[in-house]
């Protein structure tokens, strides 16, 4: 059994540490721990445990008969007619203030803070 062709191999090598990469980088998704540009392991742990303690306390304030109503469920302050109207979050469906807002063009509604980090 004589050698085959070897000369491809550097473009596989760089094929397959391109594979790999993106295989850890999925990975790392699958447990809630995403690879973000810039920034370290600490800042990214930090940013998902904040994440989960403010969907607890949303969960916990939506049960509150009628909460969502009448109050943002991001920052709690009372929605108004004219000076802080509520919208729906297209992501989590909560109801959020101005300042809990953000407009996505793209598709023409509304996200909430919380989901436009996620």
């Amino acid at each position: 059994m004589g050698r085959g062709d070897l000369s491809g191999t550097n473009g596989q090598r760089r094929t397959c540490a391109a594979g790999g990469a993106e295989d850890m980088n999925l990975r790392k998704k699958e447990d809630g721990v995403w690879p973000l540009p810039d920034m370290s392991i600490h800042v990214q742990l930090e940013l998902k445990q904040e994440l989960d303690e403010e969907g607890s306390r949303c969960l916990l304030l939506s049960r509150q008969s009628c909460f969502n109503q009448r109050c943002c469920i991001r920052c709690c302050l009372p929605f108004t007619f004219l000076f802080n109207p509520k919208r729906q979050c297209l992501d989590c469906r909560y109801n959020v203030c101005k300042a809990c807002r953000v407009y996505n063009k793209q598709d023409k509604t509304w996200l909430c803070s919380t989901c436009q980090k996620s």
